[in-house]
């Protein structure tokens, strides 16, 4: 914006709004000013703590905002897990029902015979499965084994702890947010 002086010289003035900032730039320019406080020997400017006083309250209220938004996708996630039981029970219905009428119909099939209903043809056709009551009584050649091998991370966990060093395994420390 120009402005001008009484005297008739123009000039630049810059609106002073606050910029909004993404919090990543928030903690990028905290880290720069303490960068420049620890230069200092410690010893604050009256711009740095004024940047300090407003890095603040940038970070309360994007904090703020963050919340809103984590607590509205949370809403909006357990409405989706609601409806996605209400799709699946919809389903399990679904399929009970199909199941229940192709059994009748099979059933009339069986003690009618071959029904024919316009271009639709009911009939029958035989095919085989195995079932197995006991897999333990079959002989070995008759069964396939199946290893799957995983880790034991609870005793690797206390085997670290209590000072153990193991080839490729290293105790990782996560810090996870806490919102109260």
């Amino acid at each position: 914006m120009k402005n001008t002086t009484d005297n008739g010289v123009d000039f630049e003035m810059e609106q002073i709004t606050p910029k909004k900032q993404s919090l990543y730039n928030i903690l990028v320019d905290y880290d720069e000013l303490m960068f420049e406080i620890e230069a200092n020997e410690g010893v604050l400017t009256d711009e740095q703590n004024t940047a300090l006083v407003i890095t603040e309250k940038e970070l309360q209220s994007k904090s703020i905002a963050y919340l809103q938004v984590i607590k509205s996708k949370e809403a909006i996630n357990s409405q989706i897990d609601d409806e996605v039981k209400r799709l699946q029970d919809m389903k399990k219905a679904n399929n009970n029902i199909t199941s229940r009428l192709k059994y009748n119909l099979l059933n009339a099939v069986k003690t009618f015979g071959d029904i024919e209903v316009g271009l639709n043809k009911f009939s029958t056709r035989k095919s085989s499965s195995i079932q197995v009551e006991d897999i333990n009584t079959l002989p070995k050649e008759y069964k396939v084994v199946k290893v799957v091998e995983s880790a034991d991370k609870k005793l690797l966990k206390e085997s670290i702890k209590s000072g153990k060093k193991i080839d490729g395994v290293e105790l990782v420390y996560n810090l996870n947010l806490k919102i109260n």
